[in-house]
Parts: structure tokens; sequence; C-alpha cells
């Protein structure tokens, strides 16, 4: 099993910036990708980002050239950075992993980490 802890939310003006982590922790030789989640109030969760452990990156459309995701596989750490933030991504942000066990594959999620921001 993975274990994922979140930090790095909180509350800033609009065309600030702030960076997430996550940590992973486990069985992490199975992860295979990860990436960041988030949810807005009375939305769905929506895909943000992610990271193959080959270190290829994909985004959505509206946070392409403000965000940006990168890992570093010694401290088994996956961030987000948030530059130039809109109070559109005022959402829950969770971290998520993928795992490969054989032909079975796992989801895990962390407990999320608030971040708002203000116009």
């Amino acid at each position: 099993q993975v274990q994922l802890v979140e930090s790095g939310g909180g509350l800033v003006q609009a065309g600030g910036s702030l960076r997430l982590s996550c940590a992973a922790s486990g069985t992490v030789f199975s992860i295979k990708n990860m990436g960041w989640f988030r949810q807005a109030p009375g939305k769905q969760r929506e895909l943000v980002a992610t990271i193959t452990s080959g270190g290829s990156t994909n985004y959505v459309d509206s946070v392409k050239g403000r965000f940006t995701i990168s890992g570093d596989n010694a401290k088994n750490t996956v961030y987000l950075q948030m530059n130039s933030l809109k109070p559109e991504d005022t959402a829950v942000y969770y971290c998520h992993a993928e795992t490969q066990t054989s032909s079975y594959y796992w989801d895990y999620w962390g407990q999320g980490t608030q971040v708002t921001v203000s116009s």
C-alpha cells in the first residue's frame, strides 16, 4: 500500500503563487504515475496534472503555462508549483498515485489540502 501526505495549501491573492507537496511512503516502487486533482464546491473532481515514473507530464488546459508538476524520486515526493493563481483555482487539491502489482492497478489518494485564491 501507498500513503500520501499533502502539504502547502493556503490562502493567496490572485496572481500569487503556492507550491503543493505530496510525500509518498509504503510500496513506492510500485507507483506508475502520480498527479494532482482538485475539487471545487459543487463541482466534480478534475484532473490538474500528472507525471509518470519516467517523468512525462500532462496538464489540464486551464493550468497550462501556470502550473508545473515535478517529482523528486530520492524523496518520493511530487510537487505542484502554481503561479499566476486565479480565483477559479480555488479548490481542495488531492494528490493521487496509481500503482501496479502484476496485472492489477490500484488508486491511492491523499487527504486533500485547501487552496483559496482571493480576488
